[in-house]
């Protein structure tokens, strides 16, 4: 299908059949804590530039959502940023006061946050229950009233109230960020 043409919904699938137990425990979460949320369902996308249609259809603009270690491999960190900054992993290092971050390996994205590469968002913090993830925000993301973020899964997308992610879904998930200027 389509996505320019795909349907958007409010809220959750209301056929559970064939979602994921995390996606579903996504939606739970976000009920419980009364955040609304438009949905569309797609095929995987695994990549930023693969997100721009869908980001359209919500009419959100791209986050982009990086998972990042230290070199020792021991310090994890979920970066959010807006999709058009090109990262540069030694301004994000600086700001830290940390040696030079790299991309973690996917296997670590699975033990830490319950996510598979492609599917990395705020919203798998939820699983993080022994907080090894820092998560980092763009202070220009928060400039914008609404952002893209998958539900545990590449298969759907959500838009959601920035507000809401920082004033409800944070506090709930016990995750406080570290709020970071990236040059564009």
């Amino acid at each position: 299908m389509d996505i320019l043409h795909a349907p958007v919904y409010e809220g959750r699938p209301t056929d559970p059949a064939g979602r994921l137990e995390k996606e579903l425990r996504t939606y739970d979460l976000l009920d419980s804590l009364q955040i609304p949320y438009l949905r569309i369902d797609h095929e995987a996308l695994p990549t930023i530039e693969a997100c721009r249609d869908v980001d359209t259809r919500l009419n959100t603009h791209v986050c982009k959502n990086l998972f990042l270690c230290n070199t020792q491999k021991n310090s994890f960190y979920l970066l959010m940023m807006p999709g058009e900054k090109k990262f540069q992993t030694k301004l994000v290092s600086r700001q830290l006061g940390i040696a030079r971050l790299s991309f973690a390996p996917g296997e670590y994205m699975e033990q830490l946050l319950g996510l598979s590469p492609g599917s990395v968002s705020v919203l798998g913090l939820m699983n993080d229950k022994d907080f090894q993830v820092r998560l980092l925000i763009d202070e220009d993301l928060l400039k914008e009233e609404y952002i893209g973020c998958h539900p545990c899964i590449n298969t759907s997308s959500l838009r959601i109230s920035t507000r809401d992610i920082v004033d409800k879904f944070l506090p709930a998930v016990k995750h406080t960020p570290v709020y970071l200027s990236l040059p564009d």
